[in-house]
């Protein structure tokens, strides 16, 4: 039964590799982690240490299922195949590691797949590493493969196979049964623990310092997660020709940056502070719905209202990079997945951070959810609030903290935040299950849209009666819609028309914006108000500019969708062919929104 705590030992051993693999890897970046205050250094190692046992398990797992097998067998082999495997991945080991040590310096993220493109051409590859750096990584490979690899077969492996076979076939059994279980408890470090979200980069990041997060992420996780999602997004949805993309899509492209002049301001001072609440599933077109949302609904006729706004996808994950970073979404893919590519967007936390405004990102849910934490912080959040961060005792529903605690919880950090801010909230309890505490419909989605319409209803009052309210602007705008009613298909425009509505006392008064938008709109035209520059927004518009063309364009799995006042197009790029057609200029909206996507899978690739 000794072998069983070899083969934890061996499990063990990798997790204090990578352990302290991450000092050694800032210290190899030196002038980049030299002001690192003492205390960072171990709280790098504790934030990146979930990621070290996930690792650690997939690379445990074979060795215990050959040793459960090997107490019936007996024989050197059992020896000779972990010698075998093990050589195997302690050099791939070395080769990542030190390849990534190294290559971080010139490019500023964790190694991923980007290796492998360059690797179709060795020649060019080789030719741009100098001889030094070239004998450096092979003595640090040879280093860390020795380092790495002697203990372990001295201690570990040489013992566990010399260790005397079972002497009955009941205790064979019982180690058989043993090993298994223990390969399958291996699955809960591998998949990150028993929470809603799975193992993935961004639950390494904990600081605003991007290189602190960067040092934390287990770099064999991180081409692991690049490999699984990696593709050539560059040679995806080539609909024409390189030169007729770029004409098609100059009419959607965005124009010079335009502010308004006094007149056409929508806002009465251009630093206002700012709380964007992110509403989970509101449907646009269940606004005037009775008893649905009633207290949106009133805003909607006191502030300012989108009546055209839609969309950009049908996930979280897309729409809140649609929203916070006007980037459209992708048919098949999240950018939030690869952080290495969402780190490079432009976004409103880092224009306004530069402005001298303080952000913050509020979710009762789990942060760590899609990699949603570390696009936070790549993008310009100061700090991030999730649902470990509350009360345990209000953290009572399925996704987390229901509104009616998180709500307030809002409310008091507005009041206590430095001027100017931005607070940044995400709601969660209309998010399916719909397990809220209030009946008021029968439907149980709507009958949770109800009840954080109330919630939100209340937090608005609660503003009015604070000093913040003069100044203040609060934006509400949902992430994605529900499939509501049951029937309704996931290509249609009806599926993505979503409320947006500005108010506050910082608005002017009362307006209806009917030009047709959508989500990666918003960032232009909250910026263009206040008079900061949009212009590394390149693909969403300024909608107060009339000299734009006023579009909303959308995605769904695989497909497309586009419409403006005259035209709607849909098309399904699995079926390759346009599903819906209407308007008067067809045969142009259909090859501009084919354009857009195609533009938009260039920028991806280049990212």
């Amino acid at each position: 039964m000794f072998r069983l705590l070899y083969l934890a030992g061996i499990y063990f051993w990798f997790v204090l590799v990578f352990l302290l693999q991450k000092p050694l890897f800032m210290l190899w970046q030196g002038d980049l982690y030299a002001s690192t205050a003492f205390a960072d250094w171990f709280r790098v190692m504790w934030h990146g240490l979930p990621m070290d046992f996930s690792v650690a398990a997939y690379l445990s797992v074979l060795p215990i299922l050959f040793a459960g097998v090997s107490v019936w067998t007996g024989g050197r082999w059992l020896l000779y195949t972990l010698r075998i495997y093990f050589g195997i991945i302690v050099l791939l080991l070395a080769v990542i590691c030190i390849g990534d040590a190294e290559l971080y310096g010139y490019w500023g993220f964790r190694i991923d797949a980007t290796p492998l493109f360059y690797l179709q051409s060795p020649a060019d590859a080789v030719a741009s590493v100098s001889f030094a750096q070239l004998a450096g990584g092979i003595f640090g490979i040879l280093v860390y493969v020795i380092v790495v690899g002697y203990p372990l077969d001295r201690w570990l492996l040489r013992p566990l196979v010399h260790e005397k076979p079972e002497p009955t076939a009941g205790r064979k059994t019982a180690v058989s049964l043993v090993c298994l279980l223990m390969a399958a408890f291996l699955f809960l470090p591998i998949r990150g623990g028993v929470s809603a979200s799975t193992m993935n980069v961004g639950k390494a990041y904990f600081s605003e310092r991007m290189e602190l997060n960067h040092a934390a992420i287990n770099p064999v996780f991180s081409l692991m997660s690049s490999l699984s999602k990696g593709k050539d997004f560059a040679s995806q949805y080539r609909f024409m020709s390189d030169d007729e993309a770029d004409a098609a899509f100059a009419p959607l492209a965005p124009r010079p940056v335009v502010f308004p002049d006094d007149t056409a301001a929508w806002l009465t001072t251009m630093r206002p502070d700012i709380i964007l609440v992110v509403l989970e599933s509101f449907t646009g077109h269940i606004l005037d719905m009775p008893g649905v949302m009633p207290r949106l609904k009133a805003l909607s006729e006191e502030g300012i209202y989108f009546s055209n706004f839609y969309a950009n996808s049908f996930r979280t994950d897309r729409g809140l990079v649609s929203l916070l970073s006007g980037y459209p979404a992708q048919p098949t893919t999240s950018i939030m997945k690869v952080p290495a590519k969402s780190q490079s967007l432009p976004a409103i936390a880092r224009s306004l951070r530069g402005a001298g405004y303080d952000t913050q990102m509020i979710y009762g849910g789990d942060a760590d959810f899609t990699n949603m934490r570390s696009y936070f912080y790549a993008t310009g959040y100061g700090s991030v609030f999730s649902v470990t961060d509350f009360p345990a005792a209000e953290n009572t529903a399925r996704w987390g903290v229901p509104d009616h605690f998180s709500f307030p919880r809002v409310l008091q950090m507005a009041q206590e935040a430095p001027h100017p801010f931005m607070k940044t909230f995400l709601t969660l309890s209309s998010h399916e299950p719909f397990d809220v505490p209030m009946r008021r419909h029968e439907d149980p989605y709507l009958n949770s849209v109800a009840y954080t319409d109330s919630c939100l209803g209340a937090f608005v009052d609660s503003l009015r009666l604070t000093p913040l309210w003069d100044d203040l602007l609060v934006v509400f705008v949902a992430d994605h819609t529900m499939r509501y009613p049951a029937g309704i298909r996931e290509d249609e425009v009806r599926r993505h028309h979503i409320p947006m509505v500005w108010c506050g006392g910082a608005v002017k008064g009362h307006r209806v914006v009917e030009r047709y938008a959508s989500q990666i709109d918003l960032a232009p035209t909250l910026l263009a108000q206040m008079h900061i520059d949009y212009s590394d927004f390149s693909f969403g518009k300024n909608v107060a500019d009339t000299t734009q063309r006023a579009f909303a364009y959308y995605t769904y799995k695989d497909g497309l969708g586009y419409v403006d006042a005259e035209n709607r197009v849909i098309y399904d790029c699995e079926l390759q062919q346009w599903t819906l057609s209407e308007g008067s200029e067809v045969a142009d909206r259909q090859k501009s929104a084919q354009a857009f996507l195609q533009k938009l899978y260039d920028d991806l690739g280049s990212r």
